[in-house]
C-alpha cells in the first residue's frame, strides 16, 4: 500500500525530478522587478525521509533576485510549507490517523512521528485546509462533494490510478500552498 512508498527510492527520485521541474519553471519566469534569479537553496532537515535519499531532501529549491534581492522559492511536491517532515509523511500519517487504524500507529512508529503531531496534522486539515484559498478554488470540481471531515483520506481517494499514482497527483495538487505564509498558519 501507499506506506510502501516510505521505502521506494525510486519514489522519492520522482518526487525531486518533479521539484527540479518547479524550480526550473519559476526560475524562468524571473522576478516581477525585472530582475534574474538566482539560485539561493537553504537548507533543510526533512523527517520521514528514506535514508538513500536523504541528501537530496536537504534543501529546498528557492532563487533570489539579482536587483531587488527578494527571495522567491517555487512550488514544491517534496515538502508542504514549512514543516519538518516530508509532504508524503504528512498527508499519508494524517490519511491513516483519519481512520485510527493499526497501519496509522505502524506508520508512526516508522516514521517517528509523535501522536501530538499527527493530531496537529489532522486538525490542520480539517480546520484550516478547508479554508486555503487552493481548496475553494479546486472544491467545486470534485462531485460529489469531498468530506472535508476525513480529509487527506477523503481527497487521496478521488485521484485516479494505483496507490502511488494517487499519492503523486495529490501531492501535485497540493503544489500551490507549499509557497507563502498564509496558506499554511502551523508550520511544524
Amino acid at each position: 500500500m501507499c506506506h510502501a512508498l516510505f521505502l521506494d527510492p525510486k519514489f522519492f527520485r520522482l518526487l525531486l525530478d518533479i521539484d527540479h521541474e518547479l524550480a526550473a519553471q519559476r526560475r524562468v519566469g524571473g522576478c516581477s522587478c525585472g530582475g534574474v534569479l538566482h539560485r539561493a537553496d537553504y537548507p533543510r532537515k526533512p523527517r520521514g525521509c528514506l535514508n538513500e535519499a536523504r541528501a537530496d531532501y536537504q534543501s529546498r529549491f528557492s532563487f533570489c533576485c539579482s536587483k531587488c534581492r527578494k527571495r522567491s522559492t517555487s512550488m514544491s511536491v517534496r515538502f508542504l510549507g514549512r514543516r519538518v517532515y516530508l509532504a508524503l509523511a504528512v498527508v499519508l500519517g494524517s490519511a491513516r490517523h483519519a481512520g485510527q487504524n493499526p497501519a496509522a500507529a505502524r506508520l508512526c512508529t516508522t516514521l517517528n512521528v509523535p501522536v501530538r503531531t499527527l493530531q496537529r496534522w489532522r486538525q490542520w486539515w480539517v480546520e484550516q485546509f478547508p479554508l486555503t484559498p487552493l481548496w475553494h478554488a479546486a472544491s467545486a470540481r470534485f462531485m460529489p462533494p469531498v468530506a472535508t471531515d476525513l480529509f487527506p483520506a477523503s481527497l487521496l481517494e478521488r485521484f485516479a490510478g494505483n496507490a502511488d499514482q494517487a499519492l503523486m497527483r495529490l501531492l501535485v495538487f497540493l503544489r500551490p500552498i507549499t509557497v507563502g505564509t498564509t496558506a499554511l498558519r502551523e508550520g511544524r
